[in-house]
């Protein structure tokens, strides 16, 4: 038998005057799992985790918690602990008491409050920092502080709203992998929210992509990145190029796509489209291999020219100009690649098992 959700939110929807934040959102979220809310400001992901934190009431629908109906419950009743965005840790109290500060308002011992932040500070990594103010602290420490203020009434789930945003790029890096580290050796259940689509797919077990208040799709992180269900979530998670094209019959075992730039030979369709059908072409940046403009013709190798490179470090992005099309192509360990230059003429490689969508599917609607 199939394990029950530990959070079930049923058709929430939310409006704030003729704007609709949130709707009729359906999502389960099982026990120990981190699953991460993302998409795009305004989406309706952090008025959600708002809802299941009872700060916001909806408009209709039920979050249900191990069995409980939380609906009438007020934040402070609910088996939830919410880290928000900028931390919110009282300046004039010190490290340790702000930790305690829950165990204390609920007047548990003296010795078992003592007891328990210590415990909670060795698990964040604070040991020794308990008498310090906010103030003294880096971003990080703080962001730490907040997180083992939460984790204090050991809540069934804990709700992150864009934890991470405050602070530079090698903190938040390293704060992914604490925040992971935590949820495994605590086995805790957690609903993070973020707008960062590198950020939910590095420690997400799984990810729902929102935008205009629903949930476009659900899955694992490999899953969203592989197979998008529409343009917008392959453009909100990750970067895309998509070629338009109609699907024709191939070699045997084989599938022709003709397109603007030529005809593609790809793995034999099976996900429901048939020849004839108008298709677009899904090439993440990284899976386009480029080369030397000479050699022999073969199949899915187009011809094309540098129009801007860009050097970050781990990897140069290129955008090639094929035609009257420009293609974002992405080569790792630059240092141990031959480097082009704009205006060079070069081969493009494309893949031969790329991800196809409908061309025109409502999914792709839903956005831009």
């Amino acid at each position: 038998m199939a394990e029950q959700p530990l959070l079930l939110l049923s058709g929430l929807t939310k409006r704030y005057g003729t704007a609709l934040a949130v709707c009729d959102v359906r999502a389960d979220i099982r026990r120990g799992e981190l699953v991460s809310f993302v998409g795009p400001s305004g989406c309706g992901k952090t008025t959600l985790l708002r809802i299941v934190g009872g700060f916001v009431r909806p408009d209709a629908g039920r979050v249900v918690l191990d069995g409980e109906d939380l609906g009438p419950l007020p934040p402070n009743q609910r088996a939830t602990a919410m880290v928000f965005q900028n931390y919110a840790l009282f300046p004039h109290l010190t490290v340790a008491e702000n930790v305690g500060y829950g165990l204390t308002i609920r007047r548990r011992p003296a010795a078992e409050v003592a007891r328990r932040v210590e415990e909670l500070l060795s698990l964040v990594q604070l040991q020794g920092l308990g008498r310090r103010r906010p103030s003294q602290l880096s971003g990080g420490q703080q962001q730490r502080v907040a997180l083992a203020r939460a984790l204090s009434l050991q809540p069934k789930v804990l709700l992150l709203d864009e934890p991470l945003s405050n602070l530079d790029a090698n903190l938040r890096v390293q704060m992914r992998t604490e925040i992971t580290r935590l949820q495994r050796a605590l086995h805790q259940t957690i609903v993070f929210v973020t707008h960062d689509q590198e950020e939910a797919m590095s420690i997400s077990d799984r990810i729902m992509v929102m935008d205009r208040g629903r949930i476009l799709q659900a899955g694992a992180p490999a899953e969203i990145y592989e197979r998008p269900a529409s343009r917008f979530v392959a453009r909100f998670i990750g970067a895309a190029n998509f070629l338009d094209g109609t699907l024709g019959n191939g070699i045997p075992g084989r599938t022709a796509i003709a397109t603007s730039l030529g005809t593609l030979i790809v793995e034999k369709v099976s996900n429901g489209l048939a020849i004839g059908d108008r298709v677009a072409v899904l090439l993440r940046p990284e899976a386009i291999r480029l080369g030397p403009p000479d050699g022999p013709a073969e199949p899915n190798r187009l011809l094309g020219t540098i129009a801007h490179a860009m050097y970050t470090g781990a990897v140069i992005r290129y955008t090639v100009e094929v035609g009257d099309t420009l293609l974002r192509v992405d080569l790792s360990d630059p240092r141990h690649r031959p480097a082009f230059h704009r205006g060079d003429r070069v081969s493009l490689r494309l893949p031969g098992d790329p991800h196809l969508l409908p061309s025109e599917s409502a999914a792709d609607a839903g956005g831009s």
